[in-house]
């Protein structure tokens, strides 16, 4: 029998149970056949998992005994609430567990944003949950991240959910236009025609937060606004809660111009994601330079989410991954290779 020293080490070898209360229903916890089970393993490789009734057996190594057990813990928490639980929720909880924070997974996955059309909308990331912390916090807030990572779609749901509890009385949403120089001349239609695709996923995200119904009411009333970045020109925006998407693509000048417009009792949210600039060679990205323009003043928030935060199909995550590997060797050649080609193809 080995001594109390040696079963307190990471690589002991341990055996434990746990009771589940009675009021977490088992076929959340485990979900529909096994699945989540079958998750909790795939995490822990090296822990024996059982399950008799509501007791659960644990056999391996005391350092991943003691992960599971808590990963099992946060996920009965999770059940008990009576979300459903998946396979995903499983990695990410994993993720949280093993990452250096005091944030409990079962409080990240629990959190409720806006519950809307059937359902509730949720941080499902540590990075998430960070960023919607810091758009509660500050009165304007930057989610910098590569596509997935729900930059735009969660701070749209803070939106909305300010406006419902009436705490701002008009939500105005605005991306920038790259296109809306010559290029868009050459398309058919009226100027609105041609910037329409621009604001689509603005749109698209509306219809997934409100009566479908009810939004051309609240855009002719005034109380949703979706328009160009250039209209943001001259005004000033009180009581709303105002996102800029895609920001990546505006210059310095364009930044400064949408932050001023900040009125009272407004919130500012600003999205984008620095890979993916489509501005002219030549021309600064706005959000690239805004931190160190805006570094030290407060009740403003810089939240960065990573691959590790996109919650789109597992291979968006990994594609992200192999871009930045790309771009980051060696000692940046594909960078400056893609640029040159950039530049080429614009003379062309």
């Amino acid at each position: 029998m080995p001594h109390s020293d040696d079963a307190s080490r990471p690589d002991a070898m341990l055996q434990h149970q746990i009771t589940i209360p009675d009021d977490v229903p088992m076929v959340f916890l485990l979900g529909q056949r096994d699945e989540v089970l079958r998750a909790v393993e795939s995490g822990f490789q090296a822990v024996d998992i059982h399950v008799r009734g509501n007791i659960v057996s644990f056999s391996g190594p005391a350092g991943d005994v003691a992960l599971a057990e808590r990963l099992v813990d946060e996920l009965a928490e999770v059940a008990r609430s009576g979300q459903a639980l998946t396979a995903d929720a499983v990695e990410r909880a994993v993720r949280m567990l093993t990452a250096p924070t005091a944030e409990r997974p079962a409080d990240v996955l629990t959190f409720d944003i806006l519950s809307s059309r059937g359902r509730t909308i949720r941080p499902k990331t540590l990075g998430q949950k960070s960023y919607v912390d810091a758009i509660d916090e500050h009165t304007i807030t930057f989610g910098v991240g590569p596509a997935g990572t729900g930059k735009t779609y969660l701070a749209m749901a803070k939106a909305v959910h300010a406006l419902q509890s009436k705490r701002v009385n008009r939500i105005v949403l605005t991306r920038p236009a790259v296109e809306a120089g010559e290029r868009l001349g050459y398309l058919p239609g009226t100027l609105n025609d041609k910037i329409d695709p621009y604001l689509r996923p603005l749109y698209d995200a509306l219809h997934d937060m409100l009566d479908p119904e009810s939004i051309p009411k609240l855009m002719a009333a005034g109380t949703i606004e979706v328009a160009p970045l250039a209209y943001m020109r001259g005004r000033t925006l009180n009581d709303a809660f105002i996102i800029l998407d895609e920001a990546q693509n505006t210059s310095p000048e364009q930044m400064k111009m949408f932050l001023t417009r900040l009125g009272f009792n407004s919130r500012v949210v600003v999205t984008g994601d620095v890979t993916q600039v489509d501005l002219p060679s030549g021309t600064s990205s706005g959000l690239r330079v805004v931190e160190g323009i805006l570094d030290g003043i407060e009740d403003v928030a810089f939240c960065r989410l990573t691959s590790a935060d996109v919650v789109r199909h597992r291979l968006v995550s990994e594609i992200i991954d192999a871009y930045e590997r790309w771009d980051a060797g060696p000692s940046g050649s594909n960078r400056a290779q893609r640029r040159t080609g950039a530049r080429r193809e614009g003379r062309a």
